[in-house]
């Protein structure tokens, strides 16, 4: 039988400087994201790019005295290291500069300019070079003249241009919002949209820019290019095959969820299903807008010397604490803050005290005491020192599917976590081994059945930490088989539960040693 699949996106970043943890904060929700579908069964695909045909690209290209194709694939190169060190497993990794991407993107733009929705004529606006966009007449009196994003001085453009008929969408955009009301996700985002349409209506866009030399140019005028908002949309379908594998396609679109940032909602919500439409394609099933990463409370900047990357983290401690401190402290669905203060603090008292602490006395009594095997545990089934596993696993799911990740989070420490350690300070297992070995046994039995449980739950959050826990023990099924759902149950056992080789030999290493 096949598996059901469940493909997934996230925004492609401009590569015109390394991604600091506002962009890998996006990366890492649809990274839980996909390898919790993974453990349902899907058949999960997830992509991933970077978005390379745009003017700031060409202008960094030009600063270095590089090709501007070297460029954009160097840079692709450092984007992918970021997200490999932080261990998320996309499948696609797509970038607009290859001929893939351009051959099928301009087989779109002609469907949509057969079907009548793209016309030639005079614009006039307010345009930003760093958003790359043209803004509107209220937006550039409503900032002194200046980007509402960027803050740097809007300048007047005129030219003639091709426009995409998006104002012919308006109405059913609207119905498709009230009729799919998870279409966008968190409803704020949805509100917000509903009202700038009923407000202030939607006016046709600028698709192309004159006489540029980097670029898509568009196939029935060549003196144009594809402007980037057009283009990059298109990486959702030309990375599964629009264009010239219709198969693979039609198996994957449309989309289950597609990942951006709260301020791109319009280009996502709007724009880009109007753009499917017009072509005669379905829209995604989902698009949610996730919230802004700050630095102290203040937007990271160049210029305030305050960006992050991934990196600066991950090297002086881990991508599973990344994972954790980012998808724990930061609510996905809205905006959320980091400082190294913070991180300290949420790495010590919920990695180190609790996690770390709860694995490393586990095994070291079980290996100190026991010899590393646990007599009489074969068979056995736990009394469970958590009440009401099921519907813990259950409520966890549901704030992961919703993408309340850090709901998620808080449950598994409330409700799991905390109780194990009150648990183990109760019954004491170090001192209950000098009267009654077996009894000691016992309560390491159980803790080893939380810690099971826990790495299960945990495995979409920080895959290698939850590997290290569940693989230090003779668990079943095998690490890569597990389903979300077997956290639920503990599979009756045939042999004493042990822990691993690795842990018998080399000794039990701190799953995440104290920052002093």
């Amino acid at each position: 039988m096949n598996a059901p699949r469940f493909y997934l996106t996230t925004a492609i970043d401009y590569p015109n400087s390394r991604p600091h943890i506002g962009t890998a904060f996006e990366k890492l929700g649809a990274d839980v994201q996909a390898r919790y579908r993974r453990m349902q069964g899907y058949d999960v695909v997830f992509l991933m790019g970077t978005d390379e045909n745009t003017v700031k690209v060409s202008k960094r290209a030009a600063e270095l005295g590089m090709e501007v194709q070297a460029y954009c694939d160097d840079m692709a190169r450092q984007f992918r290291e970021v997200w490999d060190a932080l261990g998320i497993s996309y499948d696609i990794f797509i970038q607009t500069s290859h001929a893939r991407h351009r051959d099928c993107c301009r087989k779109f733009i002609q469907k949509v300019y057969d079907n009548g929705h793209i016309y030639k004529g005079p614009y006039e606006g307010w345009y930003c070079d760093g958003c790359e966009e043209f803004k509107t007449d209220k937006q550039h009196a409503e900032n002194d003249g200046k980007c509402p994003n960027h803050k740097t001085p809007l300048t007047r453009r005129s030219e003639q241009c091709y426009f995409f008929r998006l104002s012919a969408f308006a109405d059913r955009l609207l119905d498709h919002y009230r009729r799919h009301p998870e279409f966008v996700q968190p409803d704020s985002r949805r509100n917000e949209l509903i009202s700038l349409i009923e407000n202030e209506g939607l006016k046709d866009i600028n698709i192309s820019r004159y006489n540029q030399s980097w670029g898509i140019r568009i196939p029935f005028d060549e003196d144009y290019t594809i402007y980037v908002w057009f283009d990059a949309l298109l990486t959702y379908v030309t990375g599964i095959g629009y264009g010239d594998d219709r198969a693979t396609y039609d198996h994957l679109w449309p989309a289950d969820i597609q990942f951006i940032g709260k301020d791109i909602t319009r280009f996502h919500c709007a724009l880009w299903p109007a753009m499917l439409w017009a072509a005669g394609e379905e829209s995604p099933r989902q698009v949610f807008g996730h919230g802004f990463v700050y630095f102290d409370g203040e937007k990271m900047a160049k210029t305030l010397g305050n960006i992050v990357e991934p990196m600066d983290v991950i090297t002086k401690f881990s991508a599973q604490a990344f994972r954790y401190y980012f998808m724990r402290e930061c609510p996905f669905p809205s905006d959320g803050d980091f400082s190294w203060k913070r991180f300290f603090e949420v790495y010590n008292a919920d990695l180190a005290n609790n996690l770390g602490n709860l694995f490393s006395r586990m095994t070291r009594l079980a290996a100190k005491n026991h010899g590393g095997v646990l007599p009489g545990t074969a068979g056995l089934k736990p009394n469970g020192i958590v009440a009401n596993v099921a519907e813990i696993v259950a409520r966890v799911q549901g704030h992961v599917e919703a993408c309340r990740y850090h709901q998620a989070l808080q449950t598994i420490w409330l409700e799991v976590l905390n109780p194990a350690n009150k648990y183990v300070e109760e019954m004491k297992p170090w001192s209950l081994f000098k009267t009654d070995p077996a009894a000691s046994a016992r309560v390491l039995y159980e803790l080893a059945d939380v810690l099971r449980l826990v790495s299960i739950v945990l495995k979409p959050f920080m895959p290698e930490a939850s590997n290290t826990i569940y693989t230090a023990f003779n668990f079943a099924p095998a690490w890569d088989a597990v389903r979300y759902e077997d956290a639920m149950q503990w599979p009756e056992r045939q042999d004493d539960l042990r822990l691993g080789e690795a842990l018998a030999t080399e000794g039990v290493k701190p799953l995440f040693p104290r920052i002093d």
